[in-house]
């Protein structure tokens, strides 16, 4: 039996602004590592990733540049919650 390696595999960062949201995701496919934006209701940049220097600049630089536009750092609700957690 083999194991499908496909599906997220990290969210670099979060930010918001006037009650949106955005993540920077990384996902595993069948064709290698993906870079998304997304949003709530679905996907605003997708592009081919590699874990190199170049390519992760790239994201400091995409979040760094929301950030001058007025984004804020937010912490994600968690993907688990914790059971009985109101």
């Amino acid at each position: 039996m083999t194991s499908s390696r496909e599906g997220r595999v990290s969210t670099l960062w979060n930010l918001s602004f006037n009650g949106e949201r955005v993540s920077c995701v990384i996902y595993h496919g069948t064709g290698g590592m993906e870079l998304r934006l997304e949003s709530p209701t679905g996907i605003i940049l997708s592009e081919p990733f590699d874990m190199q220097p170049r390519a992760m600049a790239r994201t400091r630089a995409l979040r760094e540049s929301l950030k001058r536009r007025g984004w804020t750092e937010t912490t994600p609700n968690s993907q688990f919650p914790t059971p009985n957690s109101q």
